[in-house]
């Protein structure tokens, strides 16, 4: 007798939390709400059904043979051996029943929901009292309701009197220095213009010590504090032209409040504004007589103010050129130096973090030859979210609700955040990992939670370029060697690792197979899929084959990597939950196969899509970067765009 409610294997998705929680409760009431979920359940393979087993209806063993009476110890124990056979029996008998049945579709529906409540809610206390905290009061407000909500009065009015007072500032202070001062004790100078040089000396004391790029997030200010800032910055311009009436002092002063200001904008623009500024000034400079600047002191800027902003950007951003080339103005007696040759440094050290920038881009060029990105010799990492793995080495298993910098991660250059844990290459092409260890996601040999990052053995030993690793899933990583090698290890299920099984792996294994000699540029971890590009642009694919997300034509699983026929030149790939982005090695075609719900795949419908198919509305871009997610995809274009894909790119 076969039980017709087989035994099933929970594993609950993270990413489908959300969606959890939101489903109507109340529908668990009816039998037909409850078959509904329960097919979701399935249809994600959340539960997963098992072999049925065979119902044993063969009661206690009884002596064959005739003998003495039995003892009442025997008697006993054949008597407590055929009860609970009969027990075993009526429990499989009234779990047969359809209100069992339902039953039992009933409370895996309720313990799913409440799972991703549970996951979502359990400390949401602890949460919003950091929220309401005072010390985070001021940097977590919504910064769109500040700008989008509507003007009261109140905010006219004080709009009104910032701008009025603005104005009125402005004025006294050419006033101040248009009109002659009075003559003081002997016959010297008045103090109208000393006065207007405190002012503007003040300001630069505020920028000065305020953090640095503490204006570098203008959606963080409001529409009102920016204009301010853009009638200053006016003002501050005009006044550091030779005939704006102002002093050399005050000319000067305004040089360097305008730096300090674009300094901490830590915005191109306003770094190549100064420099305009300061030339248009050098400019009106080399007009006058040589003798007259020396004397009058005229086109400088005080030296030690202009270096430490230099020495600020420099160590900020952790300028990998070699300091003997880095060229610093001459420095006068008196402790100044030339507005040109200030504007001639700073535009040679903007010029040079653009080059360390661009060093460290990826492109689909980059990504044909086999170019490994440059990364500058010092790297900072921030993180934020959940921590409750440790999977952000911060100590606490508290959620960390803004970027905060991370000391864990020194010597990091490169970063690959999984599900519930993290791994960093360093320098030298090593791996670390830290989180969650279930299913042997980390690579260290066990299922153990790491608090601290520990490094991962590779064998043979190889240098490491990129990891991939699963966003949705029990945890599978995928990582490529310098020489073109993949390694893969976690979660085995559905064959995602493509090693011929779906064992769970728990130390980094070499793929081999079709691979094998193969140079690999770019992997994937999918939810359950995995992908590969090779060097000579052929793209493999391997793990669960629902929905078309190999692009194999079907929908078949495959536990090795195999290769996807129907397109060649591939660069990139990038897997989702359910479906696959390619991009050409030219960045001129992108494909996209696998389920098509919410329209991620860009085709301008929600159909499935078996094999790979051109996205034709990223036809005639260059696109430099795909993306998938667990229901969108997105695509950066050359000119910086980030392009959706919902019922299609547009």
């Amino acid at each position: 007798m076969a039980l017709t409610i087989p035994p099933v294997k929970l594993k609950w998705l993270e990413h489908l939390n959300s969606s959890w929680i939101t489903e109507d409760s109340e529908s668990i009431a009816t039998r037909e709400g409850v078959t509904v979920l329960y097919s979701k359940l399935l249809a994600n393979k959340e539960v997963v059904l098992l072999p049925q087993q065979v119902l044993c209806l063969k009661g206690p063993q009884l002596p064959d043979f005739e003998r003495e009476s039995l003892s009442s110890d025997e008697q006993e124990h054949y008597l407590d051996a055929l009860l609970n056979s009969q027990l075993a029996l009526a429990k499989m008998v009234c779990s047969d029943s359809p209100f069992a049945a339902a039953l039992r579709k009933r409370v895996l529906v309720l313990q799913r929901i409440f799972y991703a409540l549970s996951n979502k809610y359990h400390d949401k206390g602890k949460v919003k009292q950091q929220q309401h905290s005072p010390e985070n009061n001021s940097g977590s407000a919504d910064l769109h309701s500040v700008s989008e909500r509507p003007r009261s009065s109140t905010d006219a009015l004080i709009e009104m009197g910032v701008r009025t007072g603005l104005s009125l500032l402005f004025a006294l202070l050419r006033q101040s220095w248009m009109m002659p001062p009075p003559p003081g004790p002997g016959g010297a100078p008045g103090g109208n213009i000393n006065l207007c040089n405190d002012v503007i000396h003040t300001a630069i004391d505020v920028v000065s010590s305020l953090p640095p790029l503490s204006l570098a997030n203008e959606s963080k200010i409001p529409p009102m504090g920016l204009d301010c800032l853009a009638q200053v910055t006016t003002f501050l311009k005009g006044v550091t032209m030779p005939n704006s009436g102002a002093d050399i002092l005050g000319r000067r002063l305004a040089s360097e409040l305008l730096l300090g200001l674009a300094s901490q904008r830590g915005s191109l623009r306003y770094l190549l504004e100064w420099i305009e500024m300061a030339l248009a000034a050098s400019a009106v400079v080399s007009t006058m007589e040589q003798s007259k600047v020396l004397l009058n002191q005229e086109g400088l800027i005080g030296y030690d103010c202009f270096m430490n902003i230099l020495m600020q950007m420099r160590r900020s951003l952790g300028s990998s050129a070699d300091r003997s080339q880095w060229r610093e103005p001459t420095r006068t007696s008196d402790g100044l130096c030339s507005l040109y040759e200030a504007a001639l440094c700073l535009f040679e050290e903007v010029c040079r973090m653009a080059s360390d920038y661009s060093r460290t881009c990826v492109s689909p060029d980059s990504i044909q030859t086999g170019e490994a990105p440059v990364v500058s010799e010092t790297c900072e990492v921030y993180v934020w979210g959940s921590n409750s793995s440790h999977q952000l080495v911060e100590g606490t298993q508290e959620k960390i609700l803004q970027p905060k910098l991370a000391a864990s991660f020194a010597d990091a250059q490169t970063i690959e955040a999984g599900q519930y844990c993290t791994f960093v290459i360093s320098s030298d092409g090593s791996v670390r990992a830290c989180g969650k260890g279930s299913y042997g996601r980390l690579g260290l040999g066990d299922s153990n939670n790491q608090s601290t990052l520990k490094k991962l053995t590779f064998e043979p030993h190889r240098a490491i370029k990129k990891v991939s690793s699963s966003k949705g899933s029990d945890g599978h990583t995928l990582a490529f060697t310098t020489e073109g090698e993949v390694f893969s290890w976690g979660d085995g299920d559905y064959g995602k690792l493509g090693h011929g099984n779906s064992s769970t792996q728990k130390y980094p294994k070499l793929i081999q197979g079709p691979l094998q000699g193969k140079v690999v540029v770019c992997v994937s971890a999918g939810y359950r899929h995995s992908a590969a590009v090779s060097e000579d642009g052929e793209l493999y694919t391997w793990g669960e084959g629902d929905f078309g997300r190999l692009g194999h034509g079907d929908s078949n699983s495959r536990n090795i990597p195999t290769l996807v026929k129907d397109i060649s030149n591939v660069g990139e790939v990038s897997c989702g939950s359910s479906h696959t982005i390619a991009l050409s090695k030219d960045g001129r075609t992108v494909w996209s196969f696998g389920g098509g719900d919410n329209g991620k795949l860009g085709h301008g419908d929600t159909n499935r899509v078996y094999k790979p198919k051109v996205v034709e509305a990223l036809q005639g871009m260059f696109i430099r970067k795909v993306c998938a997610g667990s229901q969108s995809s997105l695509a950066l274009t050359s000119t910086g765009q980030v392009r959706p894909a919902s019922s299609s790119f547009h």
